[in-house]
């Protein structure tokens, strides 16, 4: 039931950060699955691998937490967002005259996407001005330094499918998601408009197109629940002037 409370409520469904909030951007969550889990963590816990990110969380208790990867030499912390939820205005006293329409989820978190070919990411946690290990992961190792750093294996992945994995002179677009429901794809190509391209379902929840196109430079996004989605198996992506996100592939 508290999922389907924070789907009802997904308009006023914020991220804040430094001070200050902004609707989430759901283009910045690549997939389907990954906001889904997004919605439905109950707590904050151990880091979840979800198709090719890492979701961190940790208790919005916490003044300040922040993750540094060693495949960046620990050089760039990337702090954690609190999760804000929408309040039922069911549960909203008349004597409110002003309600905060919003509350604290309990919820801090950082979503970081898998580098790739990585078999495991280490790092460490930076929690109120203090480094150390993942207090919600129990493997751990020492460096050359006898710092100890936190180590997260990577299962391996069946190959992912690949938007000119398809006849030449088209794409193949590729998206997963619940089954049963309507999934289109749009782009520079059609106008944007997200009702000409349905894409059809094969094997339950996995959905596909194949649409011819001539050589040229492609921008895209998935529609599916009136939201638009990035591929999450093409990292190549532009942003607009409105500052919306596109995926984008090149037809030789």
């Amino acid at each position: 039931m508290k999922t389907i409370k924070m789907r009802t409520f997904l308009a006023g469904f914020l991220l804040f950060t430094a001070g200050f909030s902004h609707a989430i951007d759901i283009e910045s969550v690549d997939s389907y699955q990954v906001f889904d889990r997004l919605l439905g963590l109950p707590e904050p816990g151990a880091p979840e691998i979800v198709d090719d990110v890492v979701i961190f969380t940790a208790s919005s208790s916490l003044r300040r937490v922040g993750v540094a990867f060693a495949d960046e030499g620990f050089a760039k912390v990337h702090w954690f967002r609190q999760l804000l939820v929408s309040r039922d205005p069911m549960d909203i006293p008349l004597s409110e005259k002003k309600p905060n329409m919003h509350k604290d989820s309990g919820i801090i978190f950082y979503i970081h996407r898998i580098p790739e070919g990585a078999a495991e990411i280490e790092y460490r946690l930076i929690i109120n001005g203090l480094w150390t290990t993942d207090p919600a992961n129990p493997n751990s190792r020492r460096d050359n330094a006898g710092l100890s750093r936190s180590v997260l294996s990577v299962p391996q992945k069946a190959m992912i499918p690949s938007p000119l994995k398809g006849p030449p002179g088209s794409l193949s677009f590729v998206f997963k998601g619940p089954p049963g429901e309507t999934v289109s794809v749009a782009g520079n190509f059609n106008g944007w408009d997200p009702f000409m391209y349905q894409l059809k379902e094969g094997p339950a929840g996995n959905y596909s197109i194949n649409i011819p196109l001539p050589p040229g430079k492609y921008q895209y996004v998935f529609f599916h629940r009136g939201q638009r989605y990035l591929d999450p198996y093409n990292a190549n992506r532009i942003y607009a002037k409105d500052g919306k996100a596109a995926s984008e592939i090149v037809i030789q």
